[in-house]
C-alpha cells in the first residue's frame, strides 16, 4: 500500500503550510517587519510530521492516510491559536504534542496485537474508573469551575478522563462484542418499540448510574454526556435497534433533569445556561462574552490577533479561558464562522474516516472499537462547540487537539494509534483476498 503512505505525505505538506501561514499572521500583527520565524516553526512541524510518516510507512503501510493529515491539522491550528494567546503556553503545547507522538509510537509497537486489550477488559475499566475518581482524593485532586476534573502528583498535573475515555471504549466494544445476542435473542416489542429483556438491561442501567454519579459526585456534565453518548453509539451498532438509543437517551434526560433540580451545583450550570443575563457580570460573564465574540467575527473573521481577550488597559479577561473553554469563540471571532466550519468539516472528516475503518473491520471488537473511538472523539468536539453556543451547558470539556491541554493532546494521538491499528489490519484483509483471486486469474 505505497500509494497509501504518498497519500498520506503529500496532505501533510498542506498542513505545514497552514501552520506556516497561521504564524505568520499572527506575527504580521505582532510586529511591523516579518521574519523567517514562521518559516523555522513550518519545518520544524513538518520534520517531526515526516519523521511520524516514516514510522507509519515502516510499522502500519496499509493504515489509512488521512486520520494523521486530518489530526495534524487541528494541532497546527490549535498550535498557532495557543501562541496568538500566549507564547509560553504555545511551547507548552508543542512539547505536548512531541509527547504525543511519542506514545503514539509506543502503542503501535506495543499493541500490533491490540486483541489482547479484550482479555484485559475488566482491569482496564477498573483502572479508567479509579483515575476518574482520583480527581474527589484530598491532596492530589483539583477543583476547576466547580467540577472535579484535575489531579496534581508534585510537578505532574493531568485530566483523568481524557485517558478513561479510552479505558471505557476499550471496555465496551469488548463487552458488547460478547454479549450482542445476548441483547438482542428474547427482546419484544411493546407498542412498536424493541425493549431487551428486563434481565439484559443491566450494562444500560450500569453505564447510566456511571453517568450520572459522574453528574453529582465528579460534577462532570462534559464527561458525562459524552461517555453516554458513546456507549449509545456502540449499543446500537452491537444491536442495531434504534429503540435501545431512545430508552438510553430518555433515562439520560430524565436523570439530568432530576439531578438539575435537587442537586445545587448541577442546578446553578443549568440556570447558567438557560438564564446568563440574570448575572451578566457574574455567572453569566463567560458565556455571555463567548457568544458575543463568536457574533463580533462575523462570516470572514477579524484576523488573526484581532480578537480583544482582555479588556484594553486591564489584565481583567473579556474571553474567560480562551485558551481551553471558549477557544472555539476565538476561532470565529479571527476566522469567522466559514474559517469555524472549516474547523468542524475536519473534525466531521476524521468521524467518518473511523466509521470507514469500522465498515472495513471483519470482526466484531475491531468494528465496536473503532466506532467508540470515532464516537468518542465526535462527541467531545460536539460537547465543547454545543457549550459555548448554548445548544447544551457549558463544561470542561476540552476541544480535541486544538484546546491547550497536555493530557487532551496526548490521549487523543493514543486514539488515534489505536484506530490506525485497527485500520491497517482491515485494510491488509480486505486486499488479501483481491490479491489472491488476481493471482489465481494469472495462473489461471
Amino acid at each position: 500500500m505505497t500509494s497509501a503512505r504518498n497519500r498520506e505525505l503529500l496532505a501533510l505538506v498542506p498542513v505545514a503550510v497552514l501552520l506556516t501561514a497561521g504564524f505568520a499572521g499572527v506575527f504580521s500583527q505582532e510586529n511591523e517587519q516579518l521574519g523567517n520565524l514562521s518559516l523555522v516553526y513550518g519545518a520544524y512541524f513538518l520534520a517531526i510530521c515526516l519523521a511520524t510518516h516514516i514510522y507509519l510507512r515502516i510499522r502500519l503501510p496499509n493504515a489509512d492516510p488521512y486520520l494523521f493529515p486530518l489530526l495534524a491539522t487541528l494541532t497546527a491550528f490549535g498550535l498557532v491559536m495557543i501562541y496568538r494567546i500566549d507564547e509560553t503556553l504555545a511551547r507548552d503545547q508543542a512539547n505536548w504534542f512531541v509527547l504525543g507522538l511519542v506514545l503514539f509510537a509506543l502503542t503501535i509497537h506495543f499493541l500490533r496485537d491490540y486483541e489482547v486489550l479484550e482479555r484485559y477488559r475488566y482491569t482496564i475499566a477498573i483502572g479508567g474508573l479509579l483515575l476518574l475518581l482520583a480527581p474527589r482524593l484530598p491532596g492530589i485532586g483539583q477543583q476547576v469551575n466547580g467540577a472535579y476534573l484535575g489531579v496534581k502528583v508534585g510537578p505532574i498535573a493531568f485530566q483523568p478522563a481524557e485517558f478513561t475515555k479510552l479505558a471505557i471504549i476499550v471496555f465496551l466494544a469488548s463487552y458488547l462484542r460478547e454479549h450482542r445476542e445476548v441483547l438482542i435473542v428474547g427482546a419484544r416489542r411493546v407498542l412498536g418499540v424493541t425493549l431487551p429483556p428486563l434481565k439484559h438491561f443491566g450494562p444500560l442501567l450500569v453505564v447510566w448510574g456511571a453517568s450520572m454519579f459522574m453528574l453529582v459526585f465528579i460534577r462532570d456534565l462534559g464527561s458525562s454526556l459524552m461517555f453516554f453518548a458513546a456507549f449509545l453509539a456502540l449499543l446500537y451498532v452491537a444491536t442495531g435497534r434504534f429503540s435501545f438509543v431512545v430508552i438510553g437517551m430518555l433515562m439520560f434526560l430524565v436523570g439530568a433533569w432530576f439531578f438539575a433540580s435537587t442537586v445545587p451545583h448541577v442546578h446553578e450550570r443549568v440556570e447558567i445556561w438557560l438564564h446568563p443575563y440574570n448575572d451578566p457580570r457574574g455567572s453569566g460573564y463567560q458565556i455571555l462574552n463567548s457568544i458575543f465574540a463568536q457574533a463580533d467575527g462575523g462570516l470572514f473573521g477579524k484576523g488573526f490577533g484581532q480578537a480583544l481577550i482582555t479588556v484594553p488597559g486591564t489584565n481583567q479577561a473579556l474571553l474567560p479561558a480562551a485558551q481551553t473553554d471558549t477557544i472555539y469563540s476565538l476561532i470565529v471571532n479571527e476566522v469567522g464562522l466559514f474559517g469555524a466550519c472549516g474547523v468542524i468539516l475536519v473534525y466531521l472528516l476524521v468521524t467518518a474516516r473511523g466509521f470507514k475503518i469500522a465498515l472495513l473491520a471483519s470482526d466484531g471488537f475491531s468494528k465496536l472499537l473503532a466506532v467508540g473511538l470515532s464516537s468518542v472523539f465526535a462527541i467531545q468536539a460536539f460537547v465543547i462547540i454545543g457549550g459555548v453556543t448554548r445548544v447544551i451547558p457549558l463544561t470542561g470539556v476540552t476541544l480535541p487537539l486544538i484546546s491547550y491541554g497536555g493530557s487532551s493532546i496526548v490521549a487523543n494521538f493514543v486514539l488515534l494509534a489505536l484506530l490506525l491499528l485497527v485500520s491497517d489490519r482491515a485494510r491488509r484483509e480486505a486486499a488479501e483476498p483481491a490479491g489472491r483471486v488476481a493471482t489465481m486469474g494469472a495462473a489461471a
